[in-house]
């Protein structure tokens, strides 16, 4: 399962990848983005070897690739928190080739509708999409 999220809204992408290759983390990060990509300045992950095609992720989406640091989890702390909500609905021992893109999608509509204290309890959807006109007097 590959997660996704932006870190100011904490709006969420979720993805089932069925091998953990750099090809196969490539096309699902893409495929994921590419609807948003116009939101998406910058990716941080963990140092994996499923990442190792971050250089054609970052060439495809215009954006740049970090890596944290590694056994520094807090680095991503917004991911490693979604990962935790997504647990609620996916515990532990959970196989994930049995979970259908229904069920994913079920799962990303709860996390993305639910609204949160940190964004003054706006939903992630809400402020990941809402934009705002700069005035000027």
């Amino acid at each position: 399962m590959l997660t996704l999220t932006e870190r100011k809204s904490r709006f969420t992408l979720i993805g089932k990848v069925p091998r953990r290759t750099a090809q196969a983390v490539r096309r699902q990060v893409c495929k994921l983005l590419l609807s948003v990509k116009d939101k998406v300045h910058t990716l941080t992950s963990d140092h994996g070897k499923e990442f190792a095609e971050h250089e054609f992720i970052a060439k495809t989406l215009q954006l740049k690739f970090y890596f944290a640091h590694p056994y520094a989890a807090w680095e991503r702390g917004t991911n490693e928190n979604t990962n935790g909500l997504l647990r609620q609905y996916l515990p532990r021992k959970s196989d994930f080739k049995t979970i259908s893109h229904k069920k994913i999608d079920q799962i990303l509509s709860k996390l993305n509708f639910r609204p949160r204290k940190c964004l003054r309890f706006k939903t992630p959807f809400e402020v990941f999409y809402h934009t705002t006109v700069a005035l000027t007097t």
